[in-house]
């Protein structure tokens, strides 16, 4: 594996992580009410077609770590749809 290969797993794993502090605290208070469900939409559309530009590429990087992001944007509109009142 080259170094490029690892900085670009490392920073995939970080990017990862982006919404997870979000999702652990909707999920934990059962209230979305100051959440924006159009920028999880937004998010959601935009991890979609990374990953498609990923699999185009075969490029596992862009793929799993969207993936990932577009799993947790996914549940956050669900959380929204939920606990949003």
């Amino acid at each position: 594996m080259s170094a490029a290969d690892i900085l670009g797993y490392t920073a995939g794993a970080i990017t990862s992580l982006t919404f997870l502090p979000q999702v652990i605290k909707t999920w934990k208070a059962k209230s979305a009410k100051d959440v924006s469900l159009m920028m999880f939409v937004i998010a959601a559309v935009n991890e979609a077609m990374w990953i498609v530009y990923g699999a185009m590429l075969d490029n596992w990087v862009i793929i799993l770590t969207n993936a990932i992001v577009l799993a947790m944007s996914l549940i956050m509109i669900v959380l929204k749809l939920k606990y949003g009142k």
